[in-house]
């Protein structure tokens, strides 16, 4: 059976674009923490703690001054990083985006993340000072509605300072009338005022579409590189996998998921900090749990798990993605027609676009892929076929 293939250029393209980011990722792990090391070493940490206390006795605003002044050192010593990730985006034709549009929209996510991370320090402290020993899981209920407040309003003000949204509908009719059967097939109701097309063409040429957003913010995105290289067929397939993750739920159980990471490494970080500090809190003069200063000691504790924890949360994400494949192939069967081989085409080409590893091996896949590899996405679409072997289909009866 015909798989994933590539012209021997395009081969050794996708191969060493792969390589090169699988190595960036591992460096950028490592480097990430060891940024956090100098700024205790450096003792920058309670340098910034002094001046946010200088600056004001109210803790507020104490919290906007050090977050920002951490928040700007870290980023600005990981740059190399960040623009080596760009440049290889653009080495390798993934991206169009020019220097000075990347440096605006770095700027841009400094200031977001100082917005965001100013209230989560400003709560994890207060809560520390009030309970230094069940912090951890009160700073974890508090930081929850945040970070569900932050992705209900994500698809509504942030995503949109970085591209540009339009309804689909009035530019594509064609398409959102066919996306209308396809939903109309899953027993669904998806308005069309929730159905984008995202202006990706003026930054990217990767192929993608997506779920973004939760209750009364949650849409559905095609970007309009996919619409222009992708047959409508084949945009339809790509819309189905995307319908999947709608129907079947995946943003709250995912933000589920990942909240039970989270509160684990809480944990983890409560304990761990408690030991660090006892030991190098003196070199590195923070003063205890409750100082402005234990930021990137407990960063550094949640950079570790975090890291460590990428298997689990990559093998989750494969498995509501290969659930999602199950769901566009079934949604777009009778609509579509010979829609296997459709949805087949439609990996190919977002691979050859892409540039998609051909053949990632075992460990990378386990620890690094978010979604089942474009191979074995090609051949299960090409396989699953329940209605010939008289099969009821899982999702779409």
């Amino acid at each position: 059976m015909k798989g994933y293939q590539l012209s021997p250029e395009k081969y050794q393209q996708a191969v060493a674009y792969a390589r090169a980011r699988y190595r960036l990722h591992f460096f950028a792990a490592a480097y990430g923490m060891l940024i956090l090391l100098l700024v205790l070493g450096w003792r920058l940490a309670p340098e910034f703690r002094d001046w946010a206390e200088r600056a004001s006795s109210r803790r507020f605003v104490q919290a906007l001054v050090y977050t920002s002044l951490f928040l700007l050192t870290t980023s600005v010593l990981d740059l190399p990083t960040e623009i080596y990730r760009h440049w290889l985006a653009r080495k390798y034709d993934q991206s169009v985006q020019g220097w000075s549009s990347w440096t605006w929209e770095w700027t841009k996510e400094q200031l977001i993340s100082i917005v965001i991370f100013t209230v989560l320090v400003w709560i994890l402290y207060g809560v520390i000072r009030r309970s230094p020993r069940r912090w951890w899981f009160y700073f974890w209920l508090a930081a929850l509605p945040i970070l569900v407040f932050v992705v209900f309003i994500s698809p509504l003000v942030i995503d949109p300072l970085f591209y540009k949204f339009e309804p689909l509908a009035p530019k594509q009719p064609q398409l959102a009338a066919e996306i209308e059967r396809v939903v109309q097939h899953g027993g669904l109701v998806i308005p069309r005022e929730r159905m984008f097309e995202m202006n990706a063409s003026t930054k990217l040429k990767s192929l993608n579409a997506y779920v973004t957003g939760i209750g009364a913010s949650k849409r559905v995105v095609v970007w309009d590189t996919t619409i222009a290289k992708a047959t409508l067929p084949q945009t339809l397939s790509v819309f189905g996998h995307e319908m999947g993750h709608y129907v079947l739920h995946h943003v709250p159980k995912g933000l589920a998921f990942f909240a039970g990471l989270l509160l684990v490494g809480l944990y983890l970080g409560f304990r761990g900090m408690q030991g660090v500090l006892a030991r190098w809190g003196g070199r590195w003069a923070v003063r205890g749990a409750d100082d402005w200063a234990s930021l990137p000691v407990l960063l550094l504790l949640l950079s570790v798990f975090s890291f460590l924890a990428e298997p689990a949360g990559n093998s989750f994400s494969r498995y509501v993605e290969h659930q999602a494949d199950v769901y566009g192939l079934e949604v777009i069967h009778g609509i579509v027609p010979n829609s296997g081989e459709v949805a087949a085409e439609a990996f190919q080409l977002m691979g050859e676009v892409n540039l998609s590893d051909p053949n990632p091996p075992e460990f990378i896949r386990v620890w690094l892929y978010s979604h089942p590899p474009l191979a074995e996405r090609l051949i299960f679409a090409r396989t699953y076929d329940p209605w010939s072997k008289g099969q009821a289909p899982q999702f779409v009866k």
